[in-house]
């Protein structure tokens, strides 16, 4: 799916996921988000060999589908399906150095993580190298707690974070933005564990989705 032109000054924002299946804890926050920081438009990038995850239920073709079902009529996102012709494990840092490389050194361009990853993100490989390529817009989550796990983690947030979402578009990287986005509790193990019950998601994920789950005959 193509993305839009874009300009010198305008952030534009990925949101990487395995997305297995993609759900409405996944969109509406990133909705909100791109109200609250003034994003026109958000690049979901599905996973393919996630590093730290389980591996998927679903096939890279059949997650994309997902991806491109969820969003068809929703002119906010787009998709990069750049990370499902891997054969390699999945790393955000390479991805966004590649992404980086192709759109020039001056785009404001930001990476969107959840708050259990920012919370766990001195695990991923070369995290560090993450605000020498972009920003980072965390998106709040239920049941996790605001402070790093140690000092030193915590001045490096503290160091980096801005309250105010104009400056991300001021400078293409370097920043950590905590967003005031809404908590829903969804999860895809909550939404594969309901299929496995034949328990109804229609509350839980887009309709297109669901009849593409129930037609390839998914999380039985």
């Amino acid at each position: 799916m193509a993305t839009r032109p874009e300009h010198a000054n305008t952030l534009h924002a990925l949101f990487g996921g395995t997305f297995d299946p993609i759900h409405y804890g996944h969109l509406r926050p990133v909705e909100a988000l791109a109200r609250e920081v003034g994003l026109s438009q958000v690049t979901l990038l599905p996973n393919h060999v996630p590093p730290h995850r389980p591996q998927p239920e679903a096939t890279p073709q059949q997650r994309l589908k997902m991806v491109e079902l969820a969003i068809i009529d929703n002119p906010l996102f787009a998709v990069d399906d750049r990370e499902l012709h891997r054969t390699t494990p999945s790393y955000t840092i390479e991805t966004l150095e590649t992404i980086r490389q192709q759109r020039g050194t001056a785009l404001p361009l930001a990476f969107i993580i959840g708050q259990d990853s920012l919370l766990t993100l001195h695990k991923w490989h070369r995290w560090q190298a993450l605000l020498e390529v972009c920003h980072l817009l965390v998106l709040a989550r239920p049941g996790y707690h605001d402070r790093m796990d140690t000092p030193e983690l915590q001045q490096w947030l503290e160091q980096h974070r801005v309250s105010d979402a104009r400056l991300l578009s001021q400078q293409p990287q370097g920043y950590i933005y905590l967003a005031d986005t809404p908590l829903l509790e969804i999860s895809a193990t909550e939404i594969r564990q309901r299929r496995h019950q034949g328990i109804s998601c229609d509350d839980l994920l887009p309709r297109a989705v669901q009849r593409y789950i129930e037609l390839q005959g998914l999380y039985r």
